[in-house]
């Protein structure tokens, strides 16, 4: 997972492994090996990729799934819920019926899903 979590900051980056190494001061091949999966990063290169790409050591080091599913859970429930109290939405000056915030809501979820299935994938 480690590996997974590496190559997936590393392309979002839009970097080579070499560009990768050379920011972290390591060579190629073992930018690769720990993709891979064959090789550990000591603790002291993870906090420099913690650093570099702005996430937390727990979640690079942690397989995550369940965590980012309920994270990401809660946030939408707390803007849902915000979305539901708000009066007067609208949409191009005429105010949003029920059914269409429940629409958006359903949308809105539905890319979020499709979005962390294919960040899982990469």
């Amino acid at each position: 997972m480690l590996g997974e979590r590496i190559r997936l900051l590393r392309r979002r980056s839009e970097m080579t492994q070499g560009e990768l190494a050379k920011r972290l001061e390591i060579s190629q091949s073992a930018v690769g090996m720990y993709e891979q999966g064959r090789r550990e990063p000591p603790y002291n290169l993870l906090i420099k990729i913690s650093k570099l790409f702005n996430v937390k050591l727990d979640w690079l080091l942690s397989d995550g799934t369940e965590q980012e599913t309920r994270e990401l859970d809660e946030m939408f429930e707390d803007f849902f819920k915000a979305m539901r109290q708000k009066r007067g939405l609208q949409f191009h000056g005429q105010p949003l019926s029920v059914d269409e915030i429940e629409g958006i809501i359903k949308a809105i979820k539905l890319s979020a899903e499709l979005a962390l299935r294919q960040s899982r994938d990469m």
